[in-house]
């Protein structure tokens, strides 16, 4: 009667993927925190300067923020793959009994 491969359930809304615009929007917000954090590593790279490991650990720290940020900010998140939902018809016969034939 019906295939079992086939996904009965039709796609959800709370399913579906987020706007273009909520996605940008994330995307924003994961480069200002990452790139607001970069500002407080040379702070506190200014800070310890007399600990000099624990100061160039901070501005080591802080290089590569601003390529990881951009890296980031433009990595969108991957696409779900869906199974497609497509009508299948189901095949009947017009008789399913033997036919008998009589030779003549």
């Amino acid at each position: 009667m019906s295939d079992p491969d086939r996904r009965v359930a039709p796609v959800l809304i709370t399913e579906a993927e987020p706007s273009y615009e909520e996605q940008h929007a994330a995307r924003k917000r994961k480069y200002m925190v990452m790139m607001a954090l970069r500002f407080p590593c040379l702070v506190l790279a200014g800070v310890f300067y007399e600990t000099w490991w624990l100061a160039m650990g901070f501005i080591v720290l802080s290089i590569p923020l601003p390529w990881i940020a951009v890296l980031i900010a433009n990595d969108r998140p991957p696409r779900k793959k869906e199974d497609v939902n497509r009508y299948q018809r189901e095949v009947r016969t017009l008789e399913q009994t033997e036919h008998r034939v009589i030779d003549g």
